[in-house]
């Protein structure tokens, strides 16, 4: 049933957003034949959908990761944006050989991302400041920090756009041709292998054991001999370092330098993508490719009807949410009709 649960949760969501739609005088069978045809209708359709996915299964894995220590990590934006930014300022000033190049970028942008969530894990451990304030606060202070530098540091003179100068063209991942144009590169099975990884050591070693205890119970995580303060600043770091390689896909494998605006949300889309992979990392890569496959299709709604545009997709992600969160509900009632029985 746990994982039953979440699968008739999307399916019941997406049924009542696809219904929704004849309110509009729209077909639900013909949108649903545009969510397809958009999202899988063809190689480069189909590259896009993973596109789309890779921040949403890196920034999933960012808000589940601060989640299994018991912070509830909004600040997933601003890390990705800094994140990002690190990495396009590096590989547009710092020549390296092509061989290393990609492998220096990443470092980097996990980096910057980790250094902007730990601030956050620090602040929370050492004086006890509310995580979701602090969160909120930080992709306040990332966007203005991108504004500047993408405006005022390092602007391209070229376009009047506001984004920095192009990386190097070693740093440039190379899109696989199987795709026909989309921009799927090694940032897809990155993302993949991180899923994998966060799942070894959540359930196959000791320190992800220790996390998932603070995140239980840190009074008795405490009285066992377990630094909740150190778990609690990695957990933020490596939940900040996750949203920060949203920049090795975006930066140096789709759009070759830092654009403001660049992110659709993909922080905020996260936790939901998180929540319906109930936290489990590799759950998670299936809600990433859903919630991926969901904003690809819907962008083809405008042009193929007349009344529904691709706000939908953010329709049918708050029915998701809303549906997955009444699972609760549905524990609930459950043992009180066995017991009626």
């Amino acid at each position: 049933m746990t994982i039953l649960r979440p699968i008739l949760a999307t399916i019941l969501s997406l049924v009542l957003g696809l219904l929704a739609t004849s309110l509009f005088h729209e077909s639900p069978l013909h949108i649903f034949k545009i969510f397809l045809q958009s999202g899988f209708g063809s190689a480069y359709d189909f590259g896009m959908t993973l596109t789309y996915s890779v921040p949403l299964i890196l920034t999933g894995l960012s808000v589940s990761l601060a989640f299994k220590a018991g912070l509830f990590n909004i600040g997933a934006e601003g890390q990705l944006t800094m994140g990002a930014l690190a990495v396009a300022v590096f590989a547009a000033l710092v020549p390296l050989p092509s061989l290393i190049a990609p492998l220096a970028g990443a470092l980097v942008a996990a980096c910057a991302g980790g250094i902007w969530g730990a601030l956050v894990g620090f602040l929370k451990a050492r004086r006890g400041a509310h995580e979701v304030i602090m969160t909120i606060m930080m992709n306040f202070i990332a966007a203005g920090i991108s504004s500047y530098v993408a405006v005022y540091l390092l602007k391209d003179p070229n376009t009047q756009n506001p984004q920095t100068l192009p990386i190097l063209p070693a740093f440039s991942l190379t899109q696989y041709s199987l795709f026909n144009g989309a921009p799927v590169t090694f940032a897809l099975f990155l993302s993949l292998l991180i899923a994998v990884v966060c799942w070894l050591y959540l359930y196959r070693t000791p320190y992800g054991f220790e996390l998932r205890a603070v995140g239980e119970n840190e009074h008795a995580s405490s009285t066992a001999g377990i630094g909740v303060q150190k778990v609690q600043i990695l957990a933020m770091f490596f939940s900040g370092a996750l949203a920060g390689l949203v920049g090795v896909g975006e930066v140096m494998g789709r759009v070759g330098c830092f654009k403001l605006d660049f992110s659709p949300g993909y922080g905020f889309t996260g936790i939901a993508v998180a929540f319906l992979g109930r936290c489990h990392p590799l759950a998670i890569i299936f809600s990433g490719l859903l919630f991926g496959a969901i904003q690809k299709g819907a962008s083809d709604l405008e042009i193929f009807t007349q009344n529904v545009t691709s706000d939908l997709a953010l329709v049918l992600q708050a029915l998701i949410i809303l549906v997955v969160s009444a699972d609760g509900l549905w524990e609930k009632w459950i043992p009180v009709k066995k017991g009626k029985a």
